[in-house]
């Protein structure tokens, strides 16, 4: 439909009374709230192959009727037919335009060095981090995050820094509720962004839980060792629970052949991810690389394929950052030091501006 229209429509009453004439023909309608409008769609399910679009597109409140060419229906494209309109969420704007940097502990260990992680974000005027309180580890020996006992003075440490958005994974869906009244009982100090970690990519019920809440959006973090098409349909089940608030997230593909980083990196697919969803794209450079090593020219490979993936338009950076990375209780080799930050976001500035001018130049 026409951006902005309104719900109680006439046209909106009609089409879904036209389109459940057709036998076996079921209507939905979605209304998502984009960073700049509000867009309304109606889905039809069922057998639509057969289905004329004519009588549809002589509605005057249609903007365009779309036939679906790809099995993830809500997050797609369908071969350039829709736009990708983004989110706004605690204030920040979110989309295939925008670009947001999420420095923060992999893992929450203590509240002192929480603070100085989001004391030196302010400084450098960052409003998005990431903080793990549920970690999901490949040994059960390993440490496994605080969990909901150290929300309150996450919450409250990010309210006091000016932090807007919490990028924080979750394993089960118990937890999204604890974040909720964490969140409350803070006074909403802050907000979060749930992420659905690469070990839970198909963990099918905890999509549709994560899906069936539209208040937080979610970062889903492609799955380690399954193709791209797999991770977008297990995508969908989020998207098709009604939260479209979704960001679609790259780090790195658990194989041999990235020898020696951690994973292999994937960032190539930011274009592709572009292309074929409606979803802005996160690159994690931490858990694709794995450690801070660098090159004879003195970056590290982090702010190499940081670069690689901006200077292809990549919307959102969730990078590991530690004021003491050999206290991490977690990842701590690859975690930047806060004095290596500034550097780390300057090279992306200096990365954005190229991927700008590279879209200026194709535009002229």
């Amino acid at each position: 439909m026409k951006a902005d229209l309104p719900k109680d429509s006439s046209d909106l009453r009609q089409i879904v009374q036209l389109a459940e004439g057709f036998p076996g023909i079921q209507a939905q309608v979605h209304v998502i709230q984009g960073a700049t409008r509000s867009l309304t769609e109606v889905h039809l399910h069922g057998s639509t192959g057969v289905i004329p679009t004519k009588p549809f597109e002589e509605f005057e409140g249609v903007e365009k009727v779309v036939r679906i060419t790809e099995k993830f229906r809500s997050i797609g494209r369908h071969g350039g037919q829709l736009d990708a309109v983004g989110f706004e969420y605690n204030g920040v704007q979110i989309s295939q335009d925008t670009l947001h940097v999420f420095p923060g502990l992999c893992a929450v260990d203590n509240a002192q060095n929480v603070e100085r992680t989001f004391a030196a974000l302010k400084e450098h005027g960052i409003v998005t981090t990431r903080a793990g309180a549920y970690k999901p580890r490949t040994s059960p020996y390993d440490f496994q995050g605080f969990g909901g006992a150290c929300l309150p003075y996450v919450f409250e440490l990010a309210g006091k820094y000016g932090i807007r958005i919490v990028a924080m994974e979750i394993t089960h869906e118990s937890q999204i509720d604890e974040i909720r009244r964490a969140l409350v009982e803070s006074g909403n100090a802050t907000g979060v962004m749930l992420q659905i970690g690469t070990r839970n990519a198909q963990n099918f019920e905890l999509l549709k839980a994560v899906g069936a809440q539209s208040e937080l959006p979610v970062l889903f973090k492609r799955g380690m060792g399954i193709t791209l098409e797999e991770s977008l349909n297990a995508c969908e089940y989020v998207a098709s629970g009604g939260n479209r608030r979704i960001v679609f997230g790259l780090r790195g593909m658990k194989t041999n052949l990235g020898d020696p980083h951690r994973n292999f990196v994937d960032f190539a697919h930011v274009p592709v991810v572009k292309r074929i969803t409606r979803l802005p794209v996160c690159i994690d450079p931490s858990h694709s690389v794995g450690r801070r090593s660098s090159g004879p020219d003195g970056l590290l490979d982090i702010f190499h394929v940081t670069a690689q993936a901006v200077i292809a338009g990549a919307n959102m950076v969730l990078v590991d950052v530690h004021p003491r990375p050999a206290e991490a209780l977690c990842d701590g080799p690859q975690a930047l030091l806060l004095e290596e930050l500034p550097l780390f976001l300057e090279d992306i500035a200096i990365a954005r501006r190229a991927y700008e001018e590279r879209v200026k130049r194709i535009a002229r």
